[in-house]
């Protein structure tokens, strides 16, 4: 599942973020989800979030 609606994120959920540093490689990140950071309902990069580590990122896959 992307990471484009808000409502499927919530804290607790394992996701895969990209930080702003890895936006051209595209590399990601895995990590829990500690908040939410994009107030909106949608947005077509990936809801913000900020991970248990302190990681910032845009989600691009909530893991299952």
């Amino acid at each position: 599942m992307n990471g484009q609606n808000r409502k499927d994120i919530r804290p607790g959920l394992q996701v895969e973020i990209v930080m702003k540093q890895d936006q051209r490689s595209g590399k990601r990140t895995r990590g829990i989800v500690k908040n939410l950071l994009t107030s909106a309902a949608h947005h077509s990069r990936g809801i913000k979030v900020r991970l248990e580590t302190g990681e910032v990122g845009r989600v691009q896959e909530i893991v299952e």
